[in-house]
């Protein structure tokens, strides 16, 4: 297996199966309220299908928030909620890293290799072929709903899709026609993370800033598919980028003193901006999180110039999502959830505020008795892509989903208890 080692990189990993359950009784003392859960299907990106660690694998699949909020709901009669999992036999999926070790603080990371479930060259996966309710598609954009070309170039909705499919149909086309009862939509991150992520730089249409006016309209498309027979849900805000620990574990002030163990008379990290200046960087300049990983840091380039300690050589604008870059995603963001929040308050939805609870957490918060914050690695709630969640990440999202169902409709779904699901998995010693 290939090992990388490196003090950075992207999202969790995942460990228990929210089971099926058929239609019961609801139990003395609880209500589904004002909802109907009988048949409830999830809306989403990499967030609702599981994608962690870097990859979409079973174990991830099992903890997806949907899979948990579905058997929550059965104690209210909710049905049985089906997901696209991979078998048992190509059990890792698109494959995945783990923590293999951990030293001094230095992670090694491990790419998972084996029980893959390509089946070609050219990394096409499995088809999965029956109803689903989870309908998290990784990659998943609200733009890129409505192009039907999309379906043929991300493989996980690929593996959906006949073959007549392919290539013709959009999500929004794909998401129809299920016959719900009730809803869950998270989704549009990745219409402001592909940006930040690819350092605040456009190279193609998924890393594109979705224009304001446009994100709203086909925002309200969707939302007005799934209420078109005045159906109940709940949708999510987008998180904001800079809440994750992608931007929050490489930080100039560590790059800084690792450059003084070296040479005490270093005195600043050096940037190119997304504007093309270049200059010291602070605090406020975010780097993401695979740069430490890149062995770029301080190599000396043809005229024996260090990589980001000197201006003739700094860092590549690629590699930060400077202050403005910042500003400007923050922006887009409060944005979209402004959009969000109207749209669900004129359709009397419920609304999680995972934008305001994930910056509760960056903080560091107990939930239950566990502390949670956004460190990498250590801090429960983020998996090793530093971007998607662990499974006690998808646990405690979970339940700001039942809260927001609560409170909108009356309905007295359990609480998840995060206690019962881990964060990064730590090597055996």
């Amino acid at each position: 297996m290939k090992k990388i080692i490196l003090n950075s990189l992207v999202a969790a990993t995942i460990l228990f199966a929210a089971a099926c359950k058929p239609e019961i009784d609801s139990p003395a003392g609880t209500s589904a309220g004002q909802a109907n859960f009988s048949k409830y299907i999830a809306v989403g990106n990499s967030l609702t299908a599981g994608f962690a660690d870097g990859g979409l694998y079973l174990e991830g699949q099992k903890v997806a928030y949907p899979n948990l909020i579905a058997a929550k709901m059965a104690t209210l009669g909710g049905g049985a909620f089906t997901s696209p999992f991979f078998t048992d036999a190509q059990s890792n999926g698109s494959g995945y890293l783990t923590l293999s070790a951990l030293v001094n603080g230095t992670p090694t990371l491990t790419q998972v290799t084996d029980k893959l479930a390509y089946i070609d060259a050219a990394k096409h996966l499995a088809k999965y072929s029956g109803e689903v309710q989870n309908l998290g598609i990784p990659g998943m954009r609200v733009d890129l709903a409505f192009a039907g070309p999309y379906s043929a170039a991300n493989p996980y909705m690929e593996r959906l899709l006949t073959g007549a499919q392919v290539g013709s149909t959009t999500y929004f086309q794909f998401i129809q026609g299920r016959n719900h009862t009730f809803f869950s939509l998270w989704l549009g991150n990745n219409d402001a993370l592909g940006w930040a992520t690819n350092g605040g730089v456009t190279s193609d249409a998924t890393n594109v800033l979705t224009d304001k006016s446009t994100f709203a309209l086909l925002y309200s498309n969707l939302v007005n598919a799934l209420t078109v027979n005045s159906q109940k849900g709940v949708v999510g805000t987008i998180p904001d980028v800079t809440a994750i620990p992608y931007f929050n574990t490489v930080t100039v002030a560590a790059l800084l003193n690792a450059a003084k163990a070296i040479n005490p008379a270093a005195t600043a990290i050096y940037i190119k901006t997304g504007a093309g200046v270049t200059r010291a960087a602070t605090a406020e300049d975010l780097i993401r999180l695979p740069f430490q990983s890149a062995g770029l840091f301080g190599v000396p380039d043809a005229n024996k110039i260090p990589y980001g300690l000197h201006p003739l050589n700094p860092i590549a604008s690629t590699w930060v999502l400077d202050k403005d870059e910042v500003a400007k995603v923050k922006d887009y963001v409060n944005s979209y959830n402004s959009s969000i929040k109207s749209l669900a308050n004129s359709k009397g939805l419920a609304v999680a505020d995972t934008y305001s609870y994930l910056n509760t957490v960056k903080a560091g918060i107990a939930i239950q008795g566990v502390n949670v914050n956004s460190a990498f690695i250590t801090g429960g709630a983020f998996s090793l892509d530093g971007i998607h969640l662990t499974p006690r990440g998808n646990a405690i999202i979970g339940n700001v989903f039942i809260d927001a169902i609560n409170t909108t409709y009356g309905s007295t779904i359990p609480t998840i208890d995060i206690t019962q699901y881990r964060g990064v998995k730590f090597p055996d010693k």
